[in-house]
């Protein structure tokens, strides 16, 4: 099967699309399936990359590390040509998963969209942030899903709350699978001599970019009043972001900076090692639609101790793997990380033990078996021609339809969240 991916965020942008995206290809092609990535240009991309298309991007959008494609790539329809794709997949509702659609309908194939992200929680990257701009943001990607033929939510609690908010498309649940070989072995004790930590440390541990929407701040002030009180720990952050300098001076203000560790981006080996470092995973963003870095944390064998979120609540059982904390104030947090810290060697080798057969039951195969399900009954389903047997009338008003379902969901969206109404659902 030839699968055509649009995605706003690819390698070496450090994130759970990105990284989902890179997940899912290497699985597909290690079945013998071909894929075709089209994404934005971005600083420091790899060499001599096979199978991607990148686009004309602007870098570092808004002071952040996204790139914001540029509307014109004349060479991709060429590309496009030359793949022949049978599935089209959109990793996201906007700017190159327009495109997405264009590329689809014109060409009568089907459409699937993953709804990872609750593009609400990220507006603050956009100027003029407020309320409209959120609910803007809810109802793009609602009436997004509406213009696929299927949606992958990474999570039962998504799943649900897309319904909740209007989704008709078909939903599957497709989490990222977690690739378990990739983690099961680490050198912990000699990433610890890198750190300069001490072997015998209680080390807490967090992965992910280090931004404002995963709730940083209120997990550094929930790791550090318990590294204040328990003279043994210490805390180390896997990633880069804008929020790192707040991390610093929260721990600088309560006089426990040297007990910091900031790793920065790791990829591979020296990731499995670094997660093999730690002896608890600590995670208080409520903005994830999956547990991606929770279920590679249990693959390297960590318990974790999270709030209870969407994502979250998938992954973590309550004193089986972790802790999941109905109550989200630092002190909450605090007293989790105190009980794990305090518990047996016998009790803290149970805990690690669920959390590996946890990671097994979100393995990369089983996650790629259901997507590729949904494809090959797509695929089946499709009855319509390719692009090229059209008549040039029909292809105009194929394109035209395209446009105007395009504009109308874009302008819904915005009626809906100003309030008004200027253009009907009802309308064809």
């Amino acid at each position: 099967m030839n699968i055509l991916i649009f995605t706003n965020t690819f390698t070496p942008h450090v994130g759970g699309v990105a990284r989902s995206v890179e997940a899912f290809t290497e699985e597909y092609h290690k079945r013998g399936h071909r894929v075709l990535v089209v994404a934005p240009e971005f600083p420091d991309m790899p060499q001599g990359e096979v199978d991607v298309v990148r686009i004309p991007a602007i870098q570092k959008f808004n002071a952040s590390d996204f790139s914001v494609v540029l509307p014109i790539h004349p060479a991709l329809t060429e590309m496009i040509d030359a793949f022949r794709p049978d599935i089209v997949h959109s990793q996201h509702p906007f700017l190159l998963g327009m495109t997405a659609v264009r590329i689809a309908r014109h060409r009568g194939l089907p459409l699937v969209f993953t709804h990872h992200t609750l593009y609400e929680q990220y507006t603050h990257y956009v100027p003029g942030d407020s309320p409209a701009l959120k609910r803007f943001a809810i109802e793009l990607a609602t009436r997004y899903a509406n213009l696929c033929d299927q949606v992958f939510a990474p999570s039962e609690s998504i799943r649900d709350l897309l319904q909740q908010r209007g989704v008709t498309t078909p939903i599957a649940v497709v989490p990222t699978g977690v690739r378990l070989e990739n983690f099961a072995h680490g050198d912990g004790p000699a990433f610890r001599r890198q750190m300069r930590i001490p072997q015998d440390a209680f080390v807490v541990g967090h992965l992910g970019r280090l931004a404002p929407e995963k709730n940083l701040e209120f997990l550094a002030q929930a790791v550090a009043d318990f590294v204040g009180s328990h003279p043994n720990a210490q805390f180390l952050l896997i990633g880069t972001g804008p929020s790192e300098n707040n991390l610093h001076d929260i721990f600088a203000r309560a006089g426990l900076e040297a007990r910091l560790h900031v790793a920065g981006i790791l990829q591979q080996q020296a990731l499995a090692d670094a997660l093999h470092a730690m002896d608890l995973f600590a995670f208080a963003s409520t903005s994830e639609t999956q547990g991606m870095v929770l279920t590679e944390a249990m693959a390297a064998g960590l318990p974790v101790v999270a709030l209870d979120a969407p994502g979250a609540r998938e992954v973590v059982r309550d004193r089986q793997n972790g802790r999941l904390l109905q109550e989200a104030t630092p002190a909450a947090f605090s007293a989790a990380l105190q009980w794990a810290a305090g518990l047996s060697p016998e009790s803290m080798r149970d805990l690690k033990h669920t959390a590996l057969n946890t990671a097994e039951a979100f393995s990369m195969p089983r996650s790629a078996d259901k997507a590729l399900t949904c494809y090959e009954s797509l695929k089946l389903k499709s009855t319509a021609t390719s692009g090229e047997d059209e008549s040039g009338w029909e292809e105009a008003m194929t394109a035209i339809k395209t446009e105007w379902n395009i504009l109308k969901s874009v302008a819904g969206a915005g009626d809906a969240a100003l309030g008004v109404s200027l253009f009907s659902d009802k309308e064809d």
